[in-house]
Order: C-alpha cells, then structure tokens, then sequence
C-alpha cells in the first residue's frame, strides 16, 4: 500500500491539475517506485514548461528534447514501451517538492547536480545527462562585451535554481554588484529579459541558447557573453527513498552512452547484436533483471527506443538542430569529452 504524505501547497496544485493524481500513490513516496509505475501503467517524467532541446511540446502535444527522451528511454526499459510517459511540466520551484510528494517518479528538468540537493532533499542524482556551464545572454546593440560591463547591473534568473546562487557568489567574487531579479518561472525570465526589465539573463548556457534562437529580433539581436561563470551537470533525479530505482534510471543513462561507444546506433542494433563486443553488453544476464525489476531485452529497448546517447544529441541540440550546440564536455570520453558508461559487467 502507498504511503501517503501531505502535499504542500505548490504540489496539491499539480495534484489537482493531472487527470486521475489523487489516486492512492499520487502523493506517495515509499521506496516502490518501479511497482507503482506498473501497477499505473505509466512513468510520470518531470520536465520543464518549455526549453527547446531539452523538453518542449508540439502543437500535436508531443514532447521532444533531450530529457523528453530520456524519458522514453526510462519507459521502454521499465514498461517495455516509450510511450508510457505522461510529461509533467514543472517551474524549476517546483521540481523538488513534485518529486518529493511523489507527483513525478522522475525529474529529467535541467536539474544541475549540487551536494547540498542530495543531502538536504534527500534526492539522488543518476548520473550527468548534459555537462553544462553557466552563462549571462544579454541584447545587441548594447555594448557590453564581457561581464565586467555589467557592473551594477540587473540582471534577471529563475527562481529555485542554482543560477541564482551562483550568480550571487560570482557577483561578490568579482565585485560587481549585480542585482539580480529573480522570477518565477523561465518564460517569465525570458519575457522579463526582452521587455528591457532587465541587462542580462543568467541561465545555463543552453538554456541561454534557446532564448537567443527565440529572440523578438531574431538570434541576431542576442549575445552570449563569454564567460563561463559555474559548472552546471544537468542529472535526471530521483527520490533518495528507492535505491532499486535509481539503479534503473542510472543504467539506462550508461546504457545510451555505452551504446555510442560501441558504435551501436537506433538503425543498425539488430545487425550489430552478433558482434562479440555488442554481444556481451547487450546479452540479457537474468541476475541483473531480476535486480532491476525488468524484462529481458531491456538495454536493447533502450537504443531502440531513441538511440544512442551520441543521436539523441545530434537530434535535439547538435550542429543541425536550431540551438546549434557543439558537443564540446559531452563527447564520448574517447574524443576528449567527459562522457563514458561504467563496465557494465
């Protein structure tokens, strides 16, 4: 049975906002996470409420991005299809306490990975989906070229995120004296930004990215000032309460990466499933199933599902895609990126 909790007043309005929430597991977080999604037939992914490349919906109502897909790529793991997702879009103050109360049993929401979150939330962080860096966008013509030209400055950032944090810190650092103006919610940020309340947005770099490519004026009208103020490795999370799952979500992560270093690609799996390499990481092992609660053929399910780390990049951030993102840290270990899966046996 679902242990219940109290709901805080910011997810009650989620509960009563997705069909069928108030459902015994709705605000429950007891340490049975994968049951719970079987027994309702869907993994309720968390995401934000709009960044191109990471997770946006359609005018059909399909979501897509990075983390969008990651998402299915959970779901094909543990239900076997990567459509049994229903995406949650949450302000990033909203996030933690979604997750906590048990409204999302996964947050894939630009979420960078700190210490004080795991320990004082009491969430664990499955591994990094998108090594990224903390930047300030600002409009053209405006003559600032560097930070410095901010000094004093207002500068805008979301509410209950690291930037804001970080910003400070960099602020006293450098002695600027920026006075941030936090809003509560990235579109609102980004309306703020435009509408000249502001000098400079700070956000993660990619963040940054979709905001320029959205520009009233075009991405011509925007610059990305070049320095780069923080670390930002963007992690799925999960509760802390349910180590089963967070293995689950961790490996799936590995699975993509390792799927990449092999070579391994969405089109050419089935072929490439007799090589001896992709024969030993791809082999079903009925103990680690049975330790993850899942199907044979889960890892397979995975690259099918969306590819591998490599093409979900390409697809959603890459060289072709709007947001024009290099791969840069988020190249396979191997091409000087940070990138690379854990022996999986």
């Amino acid at each position: 049975m679902a242990r219940l909790v109290k709901c805080g007043a910011a997810v009650l309005a989620i509960c009563v906002a997705l069909p069928g929430a108030l459902t015994t597991d709705a605000c429950a977080a007891d340490g049975d996470t994968l049951a719970q999604i079987r027994a309702r037939g869907v993994i309720r992914c968390g995401v934000s409420e709009g960044i191109q490349g990471f997770s946006v919906k359609d005018g059909s109502g399909r979501w897509s991005g990075i983390d969008a897909d990651f998402c299915r790529a959970v779901a094909a793991a543990a239900l076997g299809d990567p459509a049994k997702v229903a995406y949650v879009p949450l302000k990033a103050s909203a996030r933690f306490p979604a997750l906590a109360e048990g409204i999302v049993d996964l947050l894939a929401r630009n979420t960078t990975w700190t210490l004080l979150r795991e320990s004082a939330l009491k969430v664990q962080f499955a591994g990094v989906l998108f090594y990224d860096t903390q930047a300030f966008l600002v409009r053209r013509p405006g003559g600032v070229q560097t930070t410095t030209g901010l000094k004093g400055a207002a500068v805008c950032v979301e509410k209950g995120t690291s930037t804001d944090v970080h910003l400070r810190e960099y602020s006293a650092d450098h002695q600027l004296d920026l006075k941030p103006l936090v809003i509560d919610s990235a579109g609102e940020a980004r309306q703020a930004f435009y509408a000249g309340r502001c000098s400079a947005y700070a956000a993660d770099l990619s963040h940054l990215a979709a905001v320029r490519v959205e520009a009233p004026g075009g991405p011509q009208s925007a610059d990305i000032l070049p320095e780069r103020i923080a670390k930002e490795p963007l992690s799925p999370v999960v509760r802390g309460d349910d180590p089963s799952w967070l293995t689950l979500v961790r490996w799936v992560l590995f699975t993509l990466v390792a799927a990449e270093e092999l070579g391994v690609t969405r089109d050419n799996l089935q072929a490439r499933l007799g090589d001896p390499a992709v024969k030993r990481t791809f082999a079903d092992d009925d103990a680690i199933n049975r330790g993850l609660g899942v199907e044979r053929g889960w890892m397979v399910r995975v690259v099918q599902s969306v590819g591998n780390y490599g093409e979900m990049f390409d697809r959603n951030l890459g060289p072709r895609t709007p947001l024009q993102l290099e791969r840069g840290l988020n190249r396979l270990w191997t091409q000087g990126g940070l990138m690379y899966a854990p022996p999986l046996r």
